[in-house]
């Protein structure tokens, strides 16, 4: 019975010291779980400048869906891993505004120190905390499963784009850009 027991132990701990191993090395390269309430400690560092780069030319229709999913069970939209890389914060030309901030700037806090909570709405116009804004029409799917009454929400400056905010969806982990409407 001893015999029998102590097997049992050392599968057990084998099992185990396997896992956690596994879990090391996936969040050590970004994968793991992704939303589940982490916060991002920042938002996405700013894209180094292309050099001698003409502009983009503004698509004259919706380009090919992206697939973000860069890991087994990681969302097929933009998303934050757990070491804080931002995953899909690439250029796109439709996100060029000729009027930045055109409702204000939101001044209600950014970061972790201030998750927000849906409160009503949807893609084109929600709110929380009486401030309200809409999803860049072109990422409306990327928050197709978001729960607009209560979803916990960080909102983000980006670096890169004038006059867009990343609203980031702590249960999921996925982010879409947003603008302020007042």
């Amino acid at each position: 019975m001893h015999k029998l027991t102590g097997s049992l132990i050392a599968l057990a701990l084998m099992i185990s010291v396997s896992a956690y191993a596994q879990r090391g090395h996936e969040e050590e390269h970004g994968g793991g779980r992704v939303g589940g309430g982490y916060v991002p400690p920042r938002g996405p560092a700013p894209r180094a400048p292309q050099a001698h780069a003409a502009p983009a030319p503004v698509p004259q229709r919706a380009p090919a869906p992206h697939n973000f999913r860069d890991a087994s069970g990681h969302p097929e939209v933009p998303h934050v891993h757990p070491n804080g890389e931002w995953v899909g914060h690439t250029a796109d030309a439709r996100l060029h505004m000729d009027h930045p901030w055109a409702h204000g700037h939101f001044v209600g806090g950014f970061g972790p120190g201030h998750v927000f909570h849906l409160a009503g709405g949807g893609p084109s116009r929600f709110w929380f905390n009486g401030f309200y804004f809409s999803v860049a029409p072109f990422e409306f799917a990327n928050c197709a499963g978001w729960i607009w009454t209560s979803d916990p929400i960080v909102i983000y400056e980006d670096p890169d784009d004038p006059g867009w905010y990343l609203a980031y969806n702590a249960r999921l982990g996925t982010y879409v850009h947003v603008e302020y409407l007042g």
